[in-house]
């Protein structure tokens, strides 16, 4: 297949997977801005390194781990910068304008780590198939499955924990 059918395929795939892309590198940052920024380089990285790609049935896989590589590689970049918490923002009258309600769940789904985070997220949000969570993130199916389990485990744990203590203040 010719680079241009490559070209394409690729402009097509973005398309049609455009919403999910966005929800995937904003699930990593929570910044509409910085999501788009994500999902912008990921473009950039997807038509540079078309010629990497062998197989058009995997654009799919290929290109969400672009988005996923480029979101871990901007929180990298941003872990060394030190972040202003949400108390200064507002002293400073600098308050983000993404606003969403802190849900036991977002919380919880936060404190996870970064691998059991993105297995959760492309699963149950995004959701994909166990294989093409794997082809992603580049791990094999059985390293994904216990990761999700295990996810859901530290999930239950966290929510759990997190209503008890609700019940506590109350009493």
């Amino acid at each position: 297949m010719n680079r241009r059918r490559f070209e394409e395929l690729l402009v097509s795939c973005i398309t049609e997977h455009k919403e999910s892309t966005y929800r995937l590198a904003y699930s990593y940052v929570h910044n509409k801005e910085d999501a788009l920024d994500i999902v912008q380089e990921a473009i950039q990285k997807a038509f540079i390194s078309l010629n990497t790609l062998h197989k058009p049935a995997s654009m799919k896989s290929w290109y969400f781990r672009i988005v996923v590589t480029t979101a871990l590689d901007f929180l990298r970049k941003r872990s060394r910068v030190q972040p202003v918490d949400d108390e200064v923002l507002l002293t400073l009258g600098l308050e983000s304008e993404d606003h969403y309600h802190n849900l036991d769940l977002e919380q919880a789904l936060e404190e996870l780590p970064f691998k059991y985070k993105s297995v959760i997220v492309l699963r149950y949000f995004e959701d994909l198939k166990i294989e093409e969570i794997a082809d992603i993130l580049g791990e094999n199916v059985n390293t994904i499955k216990t990761r999700l389990y295990q996810a859901l485990k530290l999930l239950r744990v966290k929510l759990k924990d997190d209503s008890m203590e609700e019940v506590r203040q109350h009493a």
